[in-house]
């Protein structure tokens, strides 16, 4: 069959392509080919500004416009020199000569790629992707989520709620706060993510700038690199490597990505269980099914959607991490293979995101529930009723409200305030606990 969104394998391209097609300026073979030009071409430049050979600045210009405007059919020319070579890198080298021919300096050519092994490109472009991506997608995907979640948690900062711990009934809380939680845990997790550099390896074959240093020995090639790397493609090269990037800081890259889709998956569990409690219900859409079967539901879909794209996202994460920091001594080739792989965790994690976005647009606050659950669960104030009596070192306080509610069900404000009334306490003690209610035993946090 042609490949197309019905036939694909994967769903990334096919059921969910038409949400996700844009990654493929990132992460598809054409985007390795793009990434791989651009960082040969602005070598290349860079060679001349250094004085090696003299190119004009109409040459550059034309260099220039064949990286920013490489196309898919510069793409299919390559993978026709690759057909022959049976070397990706190599064909990218032999299309920019060719290239380089029609700008009128083929006899520059032996400087394209010179001194370089392929992992001097496959480990700028790569990052390179890697980083746009990073800023101009997940980024954004991320803190949109965070800034949701701050606004949701802003608009129920006064909505009480009976809080569960070990699924039971526990000191009640707010449910803005309890969202205020995953905003401060993302917050911390993004802030990690860009503390972590986007590393390149660019060093020759070995990274010991062999064939450089040969060709030219009087020339600080390690100084030329760092300013390469780092003042023209904005990545911070690595001082000691072997023929590949070491992959620690992408590796970093992907854990924290993980931990943040683990936070999610947190987060999507809470809500699905919320639901199921009925505090919240889903706004609807004409014409949609919940069930095959059962014509009244409406299912939490779009966060199981988002658990399910997160566990896959993070198991491909995990690979990734412990994986690619290892290459037997100065480099085998597994590497190159699991590279061509970064984009699906990102796409799988992305499509969470949407997923999760949309499902907290359908959150419709069911406050009578949450008003219903906090009214049935008087228990939970036996905690506040203990620690105002040690306070006024009332003998063995704990206990006796363990006696009154430990496994009871029948507690309700009415119980409690017959066991309030039977204390030998002062009166306006009294009055102190029996102002106490499970809606306003709220406790304190920092505003937001």
């Amino acid at each position: 069959m042609e490949l197309n969104n019905l036939s694909a394998i994967s769903p990334i391209d096919g059921r969910y392509r038409k949400q996700l097609h844009h990654l493929d300026e990132y992460f598809s073979e054409y985007a390795l080919m793009k990434y791989r030009v651009k960082v040969e071409i602005e070598y290349f430049i860079f060679l001349s500004d250094k004085k090696f050979f003299k190119l004009s600045p109409k040459q550059k210009q034309q260099l220039k416009k064949i990286a920013d405007g490489f196309s898919l059919n510069d793409a299919q020319q390559i993978k026709q020199v690759e057909a022959t070579t049976n070397h990706d890198v190599k064909a990218v080298e032999y299309f920019l000569k060719e290239q380089l021919t029609k700008t009128g300096a083929g006899k520059l050519k032996e400087w394209v790629h010179f001194g370089l092994t392929s992992q001097d490109i496959n480990n700028t472009a790569i990052p390179l992707s890697w980083k746009d991506c990073m800023e101009h997608e997940w980024l954004p995907a991320i803190v949109n989520l965070h800034n949701h979640l701050h606004s949701l948690a802003q608009e129920w900062k006064n909505v009480p709620m009976l809080a569960r711990t070990h699924g039971q009934p526990a000191s009640p809380t707010i449910l803005g706060k309890e969202f205020m939680v995953f905003v401060e845990r993302i917050d911390n997790q993004v802030e990690l993510f860009t503390s972590i550099p986007y590393a390149a390896k660019f060093g020759g074959a070995t990274g010991n700038f062999n064939a450089h240093h040969v060709a030219f020995p009087s020339k600080d090639w390690v100084k030329f690199g760092n300013e390469f790397v780092e003042n023209i493609l904005g990545l911070q090269r690595m001082q000691f490597t072997t023929q590949v990037e070491h992959y620690d800081n992408l590796a970093a890259h992907f854990d924290a990505i993980k931990r943040i889709n683990t936070i999610l998956i947190d987060l999507c569990r809470d809500i699905w269980a919320y639901i199921g409690m009925d505090y919240f219900k889903q706004k609807t859409k004409k014409g949609e099914v919940g069930s095959s079967a059962m014509p009244h539901k409406v299912n939490p879909i779009d966060f199981e959607n988002a658990e399910g794209n997160l566990g896959i996202a993070n198991a491909l994460l995990e690979h990734l991490s412990s994986k690619l920091p290892i290459s037997r001594l100065q480099r085998d080739l597994t590497d190159s293979t699991v590279l061509r792989n970064i984009g699906v965790p990102i796409a799988h994690t992305l499509l969470a995101i949407r997923s999760l976005t949309k499902g907290l647009d359908k959150l419709i606050l069911n406050e009578a529930k949450l008003k219903e659950d906090l009214e049935n669960n008087w228990a939970v104030v036996a905690e506040a009723i203990q620690t105002i009596l040690r306070r006024e070192n009332y003998p063995n306080p704990y206990e006796a409200l363990k006696d009154l509610t430990r496994g009871k069900h029948a507690i309700n404000k009415k119980t409690m305030h017959k066991f309030i009334s039977q204390l030998k306490i002062s009166a306006s003690l009294k009055k102190e606990l029996k102002a106490i209610t499970p809606a306003n035993y709220t406790g304190t946090h920092p505003h937001y």
